[in-house]
């Protein structure tokens, strides 16, 4: 009888420990994200996203104020539809712009808000007009190469 109670302790001890650890890899890869306040979702369109993906953080002066809900493709403007979530505490002016940007150099992408001065705030459904598409890195460094072999001189 001893035998089996202890197997029983092990047992619920590895269960507890695969559970935690399943719970830590889905929370670091940002596939989890456990908040229960309530939210109100917001469109805008982007020309190009970059790798922005869902569950992005949506970031005002550094604070997470929401995340990314959905990324679709709008087949009548032919541009990324971004769906986000933002916080209920938070409220912004509705001429707020957003802009994609990266977290360091080569690190991940988020979305910033910049607040606009209007007297009207952001509602549940509304879609934000001002917007900035990401800066891609090998579209630089094209158009650098680019411009530099626009200076050479032609050889004669």
């Amino acid at each position: 009888m001893q035998k089996s109670k202890n197997d029983i302790w092990v047992g619920l001890f590895v269960a507890i420990g695969l559970i935690a650890i399943l719970f830590l890899a889905l929370k670091s890869a940002n596939l989890l994200s456990l908040n229960w306040r309530t939210a109100y979702r917001v469109s805008a369109l982007f020309d190009n996203i970059g790798g922005l993906k869902k569950q992005a953080a949506v970031k005002s002066a550094g604070v997470v104020v929401g995340r990314v809900e959905d990324i679709r493709f709008d087949d009548k403007s032919y541009q990324a539809q971004v769906i986000i979530s933002l916080d209920d505490r938070y409220v912004f002016p509705k001429d707020s712009s957003l802009k994609i940007l990266t977290s360091g150099l080569l690190g991940e992408q988020y979305i910033g808000i910049d607040a606009g001065a209007d007297d009207k705030m952001l509602a549940k459904g509304d879609r934000i007009q001002a917007t900035q598409s990401a800066v891609v890195l090998e579209n630089l460094i094209s158009q650098f190469l680019y411009n530099k072999a626009a200076d050479v001189p032609a050889a004669k």
